[in-house]
């Protein structure tokens, strides 16, 4: 399922993905993991794809399916990715179908979900579930961009996050949801 931004979103329905990893709901753990493209114009690969920066993009230079793919050291819990694409500036190198997959290798990749998109710009946020309804849990993650806009040969991605919940610990004192509150739940 994905929830992406649409042109007439007010800002209270703008997707921030760094919103629940303020509040200690989920935390960012695409830093842990060895990222790889399929292809990429110079200049245009993985540290742009993660710098944090709107401006900056990934650019395939190859056939469809353009890939990214995500590898975790151990087995990792996976509940949403959030991709920042904006066909506004980027038109017909926008996706326009994107399949989600996962497995503990390239050779056992499942897909687990599939999101079209029409004319996205903002953040998409695609939801990550097994079978049994709950969070993937997972050792790699690939991201294959199907289709462009406009039939475009290359794609532009400009920011991906993926996020994990935060498991809650604190099951005798409470659940705080505050550092200054959070010092106090661990005892020495």
């Amino acid at each position: 399922m994905a929830t992406p931004n649409n042109n007439n979103a007010s800002d209270e329905d703008k997707i921030d993905p760094m919103k629940d990893v303020r509040a200690g709901i989920v935390r960012e753990v695409g830093s842990q993991a060895i990222w790889s493209l399929s292809s990429c114009k110079p200049g245009f690969g993985v540290d742009q794809l993660r710098d944090d920066c709107m401006e900056t993009y990934w650019q395939s230079d190859g056939q469809l399916p353009h890939l990214v793919n995500i590898q975790f050291r151990r087995k990792t819990v996976v509940r949403d990715i959030c991709i920042y694409i904006d066909y506004r500036l980027d038109e017909s190198y926008t996706p326009g179908r994107i399949s989600v997959r996962a497995g503990t290798n390239f050779n056992d990749l499942q897909e687990v979900e599939v999101v079209e998109l029409n004319e996205p710009y903002g953040w998409v946020r695609i939801m990550t579930k097994d079978i049994n309804d709950l969070p993937l849990k997972t050792y790699m993650l690939q991201i294959a961009v199907i289709t462009n806009h406009q039939n475009g040969r290359d794609t532009h991605m400009r920011q991906i996050k993926v996020h994990s919940p935060v498991e809650k610990r604190d099951l005798l004192i409470g659940n705080f949801s505050t550092v200054e509150m959070r010092q106090y739940t661990i005892i020495k």
